[in-house]
């Protein structure tokens, strides 16, 4: 994990950090007060960013690459609640509030390149930046709204309408998720997946 301003590829990862709609419009004084608390990280394919259950919380910002969010169950079941790309970002901000461990894990669906910093750090910086921490958590609730119109979806929608709402929902995202992940969101098998997208006219 390197700090940011002594990262070899800091001028690039700064122009990337920069991009984050989060982020883009902060001032040259709040660039100077988060830049020392910044890491980067980057993570292979399948390695965690965060476990399910740990206490220990960060901040993701996506500066390459996909993550999902994803709980299991003791038996080893697994649900994917949502997908971030670069540009997005990710986080355990309400369990943290709420004082609880992390209920599920942020894991790397393709080689990530993140930057991150601890989840207390992160609340203390909001606490001095208003307007920083209004659009920061409007994207929580955002997220959290996202997750639960998902599983909703699970539940209400057949197959080939549950492919649809995603494509329509995540259209920067339908042609870049691995099948298997995709399935997995959307609770087909890949070999059903790969019947519906054929029979919808898709190429892939």
């Amino acid at each position: 994990m390197n700090p940011v301003a002594s990262h070899p590829q800091r001028s690039s990862i700064r122009l990337q950090l920069r991009q984050n709609p989060l982020l883009r419009d902060m001032r040259p004084e709040q660039w100077e007060a988060l830049e020392p608390l910044l890491a980067v990280g980057d993570y292979r394919k399948g390695e965690p960013l965060a476990r399910q259950g740990d206490e220990q919380m960060e901040q993701f910002f996506i500066l390459e690459g996909m993550v999902k969010r994803v709980v299991s169950n003791p038996q080893g079941r697994e649900m994917i609640l949502r997908f971030a790309a670069d540009g997005e970002m990710d986080t355990s901000y309400a369990a943290w509030r709420l004082r609880t461990p992390i209920p599920y894990s942020i894991v790397a669906v393709t080689k990530v390149r993140a930057v991150e910093l601890h989840l207390a750090q992160w609340v203390e910086f909001l606490e001095g930046h208003a307007e920083v921490k209004q659009r920061f958590e409007h994207e929580v609730m955002k997220l959290m709204s996202e997750v639960m119109a998902h599983t909703i979806t699970l539940h209400l929608l057949d197959a080939p309408g549950r492919l649809l709402r995603f494509e329509r929902k995540h259209p920067e995202l339908a042609g870049r998720i691995p099948k298997k992940e995709l399935a997995a969101y959307l609770n087909l098998t890949p070999e059903t997946l790969s019947r519906l997208k054929l029979k919808l006219g898709r190429i892939s």
